[in-house]
């Protein structure tokens, strides 16, 4: 227990000497703004964001002639999802550096949280305008996905990435937004080949900058199946916290996941969390006693009872920051958490969970066509994404056959056919009495971080749906047979999609 007490989610007096260090660093370099956000981070993370406000705001008032204390303020409040307030911050920025480009893309990002969607575009267009070359400023306006791109923005996109790749050099992820972009341009304009080029390019290149270790991951999955099995679940029952307020949300990234919380906050009785990353964090730490992800099962079946309830404890302290209501049950939707269902189990046994499923190739193909953030760390070819694929169906088979019942499916195309009769079931699943409010999810206003942020503010719709089929002849990756060691066929996995 020892040595996951001392990792840096720890609440207690074991992060002091990271804060002194950078309150001295601070103290030897007053401009150091690095150590500013460290230490304003640290501070929210530490359930102190009053002290971490007002840093922010002493330092402001020291250095009223720079951007960049109100700068760190609005990343920071960004950061903590501190949405409304992180608006404000950036609109500050703005007003002393109304001539730079990267402002405005902030601006239009926190615009977009919100749902000011109209004024995101504005945003994102003067950002163009200061700075056609651009890639996030292109990219913020394509990932709203409910505006369409015109063959103007084709043209002066396709023309600012022949310049630069002429002059060479620059920042990959600028060039690799600006590909993603330009695929959803052509597709909104029918070209789905050009578009698909472009969506292939962007993903090689992401792939080069930020590569996906398919190995590890299968490896992982192999171990962590060979590892929790019925009779080791058995032997831990009751091992854990039993707090039973927490509702996990997992699946594939675009798998409708947010549509699902949306529903869910929606809820008087519920409050959407978003993406978190507490619990891979803390995976993350139980690992360094092993030799990395592979070892986690195994250095997790080593924990003892005391241990696993501390463990689920130091998981509620980490994510309580994020809370803003009194409301009972509280959502933690980061799809990728379907890795560590058994830890869930075992650290909040009482914990629910909820795995979302979309077609596989919808899924796949709709990952394949989105930009994610340099730091994230994921497959970029249609064959590692269906791969990728089959570990999380391969991972949440094995649950459901060591815990029947433990998990709940929930199909993405059967709440889009019929949202009244799937809500209920969902509601009825987790102890909750219906509330109409979760089928009105649309009029929610509450912030939402995810690539799908405008789509859920409207009414179910089909509109996607079937998007990928325009581009079928080019996916025979997510169709084909796989040999046994890569395991079975992708599409026979769950779901009313065998074709």
């Amino acid at each position: 227990m020892e040595d996951f007490r001392q990792s840096k989610l720890d609440n207690t007096g074991l992060a002091v000497q990271p804060e002194q260090m950078l309150r001295e660093i601070i103290a030897r370099e007053p401009e150091g703004f690095h150590a500013y956000a460290d230490l304003g981070s640290l501070l929210f993370r530490l359930n102190r964001p009053d002290e971490a406000m007002a840093l922010f705001n002493e330092t402001i008032s020291k250095y009223p002639d720079h951007v960049w204390p109100l700068s760190i303020k609005a990343a920071v409040l960004t950061a903590e999802r501190r949405a409304d307030e992180a608006l404000d911050a950036h609109m500050a920025v703005l007003n002393r550096a109304p001539h730079a480009g990267l402002p405005w893309i902030n601006y239009a990002d926190a615009l977009k949280t919100v749902g000011r969607t109209t004024e995101a575009v504005t945003a994102y267009r003067k950002a163009v305008d200061l700075d056609p070359c651009n890639g996030s400023a292109w990219w913020g306006l394509a990932n709203l996905r409910t505006i369409s791109l015109t063959p103007g923005d084709v043209a002066l996109m396709e023309q600012v990435l022949g310049q630069a790749r002429t002059k060479g050099g620059g920042d990959p992820f600028q060039l690799i937004q600006l590909q993603f972009a330009l695929g959803k341009a052509l597709a909104d304009l029918g070209d789905y080949e050009r578009s698909f080029q472009y969506y292939t390019k962007a993903n090689r290149l992401r792939g080069e900058y930020a590569p996906f270790d398919a190995e590890a991951m299968h490896d992982f999955i192999r171990a962590s199946t060979a590892t929790f099995t019925p009779e080791f679940f058995a032997q831990h029952s009751g091992s854990g916290h039993d707090a039973g307020n927490i509702i996990f949300i997992v699946g594939m990234p675009r798998s409708g996941s947010t549509l699902i919380e949306q529903i869910l906050a929606s809820h008087p009785m519920v409050e959407g969390g978003g993406e978190l990353f507490e619990l891979g964090e803390i995976a993350n730490n139980i690992a360094l006693r092993g030799s990395g992800l592979t070892s986690l099962p195994k250095v997790i079946s080593g924990l003892n009872a005391g241990e696993l309830q501390e463990i689920g404890k130091a998981y509620l302290d980490s994510v309580h920051r994020h809370r803003r209501t009194n409301r009972p049950y509280f959502t933690d939707k980061m799809p990728a958490n379907w890795r560590f269902a058994p830890l869930i189990h075992l650290i909040l046994p009482n914990a629910k969970i909820i795995d979302v499923r979309r077609h596989p190739s919808a899924c796949c193909f709709s990952a394949f066509t989105t930009y994610f953030n340099r730091q994230t760390s994921f497959p970029a070819d249609l064959t590692g994404l269906a791969r990728y694929y089959r570990d999380y169906v391969r991972m949440t088979a094995h649950m459901d056959a060591a815990l029947p019942g433990r998990i709940l499916r929930v199909q993405y195309e059967q709440i889009v056919e019929d949202i009244d009769t799937e809500v209920r079931c969902l509601l009825d699943w987790l102890d909750l009495p219906f509330d109409p409010a979760c089928l009105y999810y649309y009029e929610n206003k509450r912030p939402v971080h995810t690539p799908s942020a405008q789509q859920v503010r409207r009414p179910i719709n089909r509109d996607g749906l079937h998007h990928w089929r325009n581009y079928s002849q080019w996916l025979a990756p997510l169709h084909g047979e796989w040999d046994s060691d890569n395991g079975l066929t992708l599409l026979p996995f769950y779901g009313p999609w065998a074709e």
